[in-house]
């Protein structure tokens, strides 16, 4: 069987994709591969997504936001979307999904946990999803 690969996509890939690969990478291990990357990457990941991130004991301090290109897209099994719009290319044969999430961009930490802990939630539900554990 072939390891899946899942990309996460926000326009900065500054707070929400880079929060969602820190916990598919934390809790999937090398059971997924993992992704992310921007439409309009920013400079920087969003300092309250690091912290709120921290504060579980997974650190995204080291990654730094990608822009989003063709070939990744078309070689991912399963693509997430939060709130990129028309902006992301769509390929056929691939899995889309959109996470309706607020954009933490702006906000602190306290504004940011309640996103992490939706992202957290949606990540395992994929990891259980895409790697069920054998009976």
């Amino acid at each position: 069987m072939t390891t899946p690969s899942v990309l996460f996509v926000c326009v900065h890939n500054a707070g929400r994709s880079q929060m969602a690969a820190g916990f598919l990478t934390h809790l999937a291990g090398d059971r997924i591969e993992v992704r992310s990357a921007g439409t309009a990457p920013a400079e920087t990941v969003n300092p309250a997504a690091v912290a709120a991130m921290a504060e579980l004991g997974i650190d995204i301090s080291g990654q730094s936001p990608k822009i989003l290109t063709p070939d990744t897209v078309e070689s991912s099994d399963v693509v997430i979307t939060m709130g990129c719009g028309d902006t992301c290319p769509v390929f056929p044969g691939t899995s889309y999904r959109d996470w309706a999430l607020d954009d933490p961009a702006g906000k602190g930490v306290e504004a940011v946990r309640p996103i992490r802990d939706e992202i957290k939630a949606r990540v395992e539900a994929l990891i259980a999803e895409l790697v069920p554990i054998a009976p």
